[in-house]
């Protein structure tokens, strides 16, 4: 039986040659003409081509920017970090003695091996003096996730929320308190300021409201700062057993506080 040469079917469908052509702006250029089915697709200059793709892919970088820009001022403008600390950094924070010093490290650590934390929800409590830098360093850490990462960070005081839910009771209330708890649970981080600051008994509406939201970050394992003048025996007072519990679960790092106040200078 005799065998037939078969023929790719690229071979009976296309060809290629060469020949010179001219660019107007690059000028003399090896043209490559590819023959489908009878019909020339002729090459372009190479060097135009080159510049298209360079454009092409400085475009798409100019827009991926852009994207990272608004995803930024989306997320700064979700933070709710107010205008006196949107400056308020980890390397601007001044330390002067051993107990600034360590307070930065277990805070620099802390977002340093954030995404090990995020497994396990791990929270933190800063308490101490009034003056002494917490909320400095609570809110430096959101900075840092925020500007470096792509974990989202939120900051919010006690007073804040409250306030934020009562007004919802009201009418024609734009927001709902289940889309504000909502906005607490869901950021990786919270750092929740200004827990006890009246030290005064908490109401149940006050205890209700940071169970609702210590509880609903405690089931998604999202971790929480708190920031307190309040000595750690008094925190169960302020936020109900409840609440320390489920802060507790997962190892709970506190760090002290304990000099004079630094308000009023650089860094505070």
């Amino acid at each position: 039986m005799r065998s037939e040469k078969v023929v790719p079917i690229t071979e009976t469908l296309s060809n290629m040659r060469v020949q010179p052509a001219e660019c107007e702006k690059h000028g003399a250029f090896e043209q490559k003409i590819t023959v489908i089915l009878n019909r020339e697709l002729k090459g372009t200059c190479p060097e135009c081509q080159r510049v298209a793709n360079l454009e092409r892919e400085k475009a798409a970088e100019a827009a991926q920017a852009f994207e990272i820009r608004q995803s930024l001022a989306r997320k700064l403008g979700d933070a709710l970090i107010p205008k006196r600390f949107t400056t308020r950094t980890l390397e601007n924070y001044q330390v002067e003695h051993e107990g600034q010093r360590k307070a930065l490290s277990f805070c620099r650590h802390y977002v340093k091996v954030f995404d090990e934390i995020l497994k396990s929800g791990r929270c933190m409590v800063l308490l101490g003096k009034p003056g002494t830098g917490k909320t400095h360093l609570g809110v430096a850490m959101a900075n840092d996730l925020l500007h470096n990462t792509s974990r989202t960070a939120v900051y919010r005081t006690v007073g804040a929320i409250l306030q934020a839910i009562r007004a919802t009771y009201g009418q024609g209330s734009e927001r709902t308190e289940a889309e504000i708890l909502s906005s607490l649970v869901t950021p990786d981080l919270l750092v929740l300021d200004e827990v006890g600051v009246s030290k005064e008994q908490p109401s149940d509406f006050e205890l209700t409201t940071l169970f609702a939201i210590i509880n609903g970050r405690y089931e998604q394992e999202r971790p929480t700062v708190v920031i307190t003048n309040l000595e750690a025996e008094q925190l169960p007072g302020a936020m109900g057993e409840r609440c320390i519990d489920r802060l507790r679960e997962g190892g709970m790092i506190v760090v002290p506080f304990e000099w004079e106040s630094q308000r009023g200078k650089e860094g505070f």
